[in-house]
């Protein structure tokens, strides 16, 4: 059955609040540290299975066009890539793994761009 427009729209709105904090620790919402949002409008809804799905092959492709973008780029830029990826680290006294697997990814595209 298929969601109510206002429904759908809620949750669009949900999602961009959540994707616009992506430049804070992979997403990390206010206040999680203390033990919840700081705002109710804070609390994003479960993403669905098809979503996710969405979200993984927009991940795939994503990854292979940096590869096909890197593959063309000068030395001096592929070292760009990988003095950027060594700049990325969680903040002091907090161990996000995903910032630091974040930081390998960047290095492996850059590697594979050097074999295509």
């Amino acid at each position: 059955m298929p969601q109510p427009a206002s429904n759908n729209l809620e949750r669009e709105r949900l999602l961009r609040k959540s994707l616009s904090r992506w430049d804070n620790e992979g997403g990390h919402l206010p206040g999680a540290a203390t033990g919840g949002p700081e705002n109710p409008d804070d609390i994003v809804p479960p993403l669905s299975n098809a979503e996710l799905v969405q979200l993984q092959i927009r991940v795939i492709a994503l990854e292979n066009l940096v590869v096909a973008l890197l593959a063309d780029a000068s030395n001096e830029q592929l070292e760009r890539v990988r003095r950027l990826a060594a700049a990325i680290f969680p903040r002091p006294g907090v161990e996000h793994r995903l910032t630091i697997q974040a930081t390998a990814q960047m290095e492996h595209l850059s590697q594979r761009a050097l074999r295509v």
